[in-house]
């Protein structure tokens, strides 16, 4: 056998925009694509193969999401744009006050306590039901063999089950945390780059699944294995919980950039920070991408976007404001009144007064499906319910225990939420589906690709690949390590706090579908990942 490292890649190389017309997947992980692509070979549309990719994404990339993770996601068919939220609910017997009776003065990271309502199953099975072509059995089958079968592990994926294994070993230590050992670590050894992994437990799962339209998994044998394992570990969810969600259809968000319309799921997800921050930035003429004025205009839109959104957004019917007040022009023009020549540190606004995997389909038919799903923090929770391959997420981390916040835990309330999909439009016709995963930086990858494509005409493939920036707090702004360097020192000179980032990952990992006036699809795939796009 040849020797060498899958992670060391010394010289620089270069992806093309991949171009097709019968159908097309571009998502984080080869094999998962090729699934979706699969799919739509055997008579399946965009919605099908979305489906089958991202059932396909819990069994091949599980240190990003899960079975027991969320979905959002965006489906544009007969030239309309349908928004679906599948985020569930923290559980109803929870309560800041029955989280500080454990010992906590935050909601903590790991284990039952962080645990909501999982909703991707239940995203499966209804956009199964209401755009899909092919029966959910068929959809979900190529899952179900690489979790029965198994899969060489791909370099990307190794690295972050590494990362996980290690923070787990020092932090997980109980027993509700050994089955994911007994999952993740057969054997009690860690799966490098090539090795072979699967999981018995997880295609018995997905079967039930698929045979029974998501029911098991809320209302049958899978929901009674959750609640029984919860209640062993002292955790809030119980089946009653899962037997009472249903995901939510909802009207898409948008604004009007240069023409375009660009949309997000209004809330508990944070695209619309994403919205807010090119509400502001419209107001602004850029003439150069790689410019001091252009990047610190960006951040501190981003910035300022950002602290509203931190602020503001949680279950839309809980919010102090509304997503319209936040979206208005008045109030993205006194924003942008404070971004000035120098660095601000951010501080909320009051409207009133004047951070996954993400996949991308398309089918010939110009059915496209923005979609994205997660555990939130790699492997989620730790909790993995015995003998499934359920992870479990760890969405109510975000949760505050503050009682006067808006995003303040209570029971049955949806968090603010992470996960974002994105949809351009024009002239009320589909551009395509695009997206950047990675906690935080979802927003500001948004933000970036929009204006990669719109105001600077870079091609899907180069929007992906341009350097991007990251604003974390305060003044502090990450970059990757390829951003130039003189834009970086200039920007230090506007005030602005610069690290340079070790590595790329925590950059989000983008994909993006166009179809141009001709049914003409082109693509491209984020090269801080595994990722690969799939075409016919």
């Amino acid at each position: 056998m040849v020797n060498y490292d899958a992670m060391e890649y010394p010289y620089a190389s270069r992806r093309m925009t991949t171009f097709a017309k019968n159908g097309m997947v571009a998502t984080s992980q080869p094999l998962a694509a090729q699934a979706g692509l699969d799919i739509l070979k055997k008579g399946g549309n965009a919605i099908d193969a979305a489906i089958a990719t991202a059932a396909c994404l819990t069994v091949v990339e599980p240190t990003s999401n899960g079975i027991g993770g969320d979905a959002f996601a965006l489906v544009w068919v007969k030239d309309e744009l349908y928004g679906l939220n599948s985020s569930g609910p923290a559980p109803q017997s929870i309560s800041i006050e029955a989280v500080k009776a454990k010992g906590h003065e935050e909601i903590p990271t790991y284990g039952w306590t962080p645990v909501t309502v999982p909703g991707a199953p239940a995203a499966w099975a209804t956009l199964s039901k209401r755009f899909g072509k092919l029966p959910l059995t068929e959809v979900l089958q190529p899952a179900i063999d690489y979790a029965e079968n198994g899969y060489p592990l791909s370099p990307t994926l190794a690295h972050y089950w590494s990362v996980a294994y290690k923070k787990f070993s020092k932090l997980c230590t109980g027993p509700e945390f050994a089955h994911w050992f007994e999952t993740f670590i057969p054997g009690g050894k860690l799966p490098k780059a090539g090795d072979i992994w699967k999981s018995p437990g997880h295609a018995a799962t997905l079967r039930q699944i698929a045979e029974s339209n998501a029911e098991s998994f809320y209302r049958g044998e899978l929901a009674e294995k959750i609640d029984a394992f919860s209640k062993e570990c002292g955790g809030f969810l119980t089946k009653e919980d899962l037997a009472a969600f249903e995901p939510e259809w909802v009207k898409p968000l948008s604004v009007n950039y240069r023409g375009y319309d660009v949309w997000e799921i209004p809330p508990n997800g944070q695209g619309m920070i994403a919205l807010m921050a090119l509400n502001i930035l419209k107001g602004f003429d850029f003439d150069a991408k790689d410019t001091t004025e252009t990047y610190h205009k960006q951040i501190e839109a981003m910035k300022l976007a950002f602290t509203d959104g931190l602020k503001y957004i949680t279950e839309s019917g809980q919010m102090s404001v509304t997503a319209e007040e936040l979206l208005a022009d008045e109030y993205a023009d006194t924003r942008r009144a404070l971004i000035g020549s120098e660095a601000l540190t951010p501080e909320p606004g009051n409207p009133r007064s004047s951070g996954t995997v993400y996949l991308a389909t398309a089918d010939g038919e110009g059915n496209m499906v923005s979609f994205i799903q997660s555990n939130y923090m790699g492997f989620g929770s730790g909790v993995v319910i015995p003998g499934t391959g359920i992870s479990m997420q760890n969405r109510g981390h975000n949760f505050s225990l503050d009682p006067a916040h808006d995003n303040r835990l209570e029971p049955g309330k949806r968090t603010f939420h992470t996960i974002i999909p994105g949809f351009l439009t024009k002239d009320g016709k589909a551009v395509g589906p695009f997206g950047v995963m990675g906690g935080f930086m979802q927003p500001q990858g948004h933000v970036q690709v929009v204006m990669n494509t719109i105001d600077f005409h870079l091609n899907p493939q180069a929007s992906l690949d341009a350097p991007r920036w990251q604003w974390t707090e305060g003044k502090v702004v990450e970059l990757e390590r390829h951003f130039p360097e003189h834009l970086a020192l200039a920007l230090e000179r506007k005030g602005h706090q610069i690290k340079w980032a070790s590595l790329g990952n925590y950059f989000g990992r983008g994909q993006i579908i166009w179809r141009d006036e001709n049914g003409v699809l082109s693509g491209g795939t984020d090269m801080r990942t595994d990722s690969s796009i799939a075409a016919w």
